[in-house]
């Protein structure tokens, strides 16, 4: 049958990205304590298309990673299945993209109860001019309370959940875990969120707050400084957003470094 995707365009444009994207699919994630989680993942693929081209070959996007995960490698080498969508493409450049969530048993501070708590994470792998970047993306949950507020009331100060997303990067033959990330996260706010409190968690969790007050700004601060000193880290974006509680709008913070 003829294949009108490979007929010449006369245009003149190189698309830079094109592919699929909301891609449903099983994901292989590698946990810290060496087993592995199956997640359901949302997949982006795209690769570059060059001006002499038409369309790509949209088929063989879902067909490399159905591939890869039938090996039960998807997750595990990104790269490999990155440098074989290029190849399949017959491309320059491409990118993949997972969007899942990650489920860890996580203890109450007080009766050291565990529920399974999610965590949005991202597993991203990018490939330009033959050069290979994995990304690690999370999103963690926690409390602010304000600093402003606590100074200036009799009682109380107001809180509010924030989330802090977080991306890095770092060299092939290193690891950074999705736990360790949410942990450094975690520690730069004014208190976890947890998916299981009692009365003695609730107790432990209000008053830990309001001994550590934040600003948006304070909590981005504090995850820059720690990414700095990560050793294995090179790359990061992290943005800070809060819900406020007393406002009609959310407070907000980002930072972008190369180290």
């Amino acid at each position: 049958m003829k294949d009108i995707q490979n007929l010449k365009d006369e245009r003149n444009v190189d698309i830079q990205k094109v592919g699929i994207k909301h891609l449903d699919m099983p994901l292989i994630v590698q946990r810290k304590n060496s087993t592995n989680q199956v997640v359901s993942a949302q997949a982006k693929v795209n690769v570059s298309l060059p001006k002499d081209y038409k369309g790509t070959h949209m088929s063989r996007f879902v067909e490399v990673l159905t591939e890869w995960q039938h090996k039960n490698l998807l997750g595990v080498d990104i790269k490999g299945c990155l440098e074989q969508i290029i190849k399949r493409l017959d491309a320059q450049n491409g990118e993949v993209e997972f969007k899942f969530k990650y489920f860890i048993d996580k203890e109450s501070p007080v009766t050291k109860l565990k529920a399974p708590m999610s965590f949005d994470c991202i597993f991203k792998g990018l490939m330009y001019d033959g050069i290979y970047k994995f990304v690690l993306g999370v999103e963690v949950p926690v409390t602010t309370l304000c600093p402003c507020s606590k100074e200036i009331s009799e009682n109380g100060a107001h809180n509010q959940r924030a989330f802090i997303r977080v991306r890095v990067s770092y060299d092939e033959d290193k690891q950074v875990w999705i736990e360790d990330l949410i942990d450094i996260v975690e520690s730069c706010a004014s208190c976890p969120v947890y998916p299981l409190l009692k009365r003695q968690d609730e107790k432990f969790v209000t008053e830990k707050a309001y001994s550590n007050p934040k600003f948006v700004e304070d909590v981005l601060r504090d995850v820059v400084v720690m990414l700095r000193n990560h050793e294995i880290v090179n790359e990061f974006e992290v943005e800070c957003e809060a819900f406020e509680s007393i406002h009609n709008h959310s407070a907000w913070a980002y930072q972008a470094e190369t180290k």
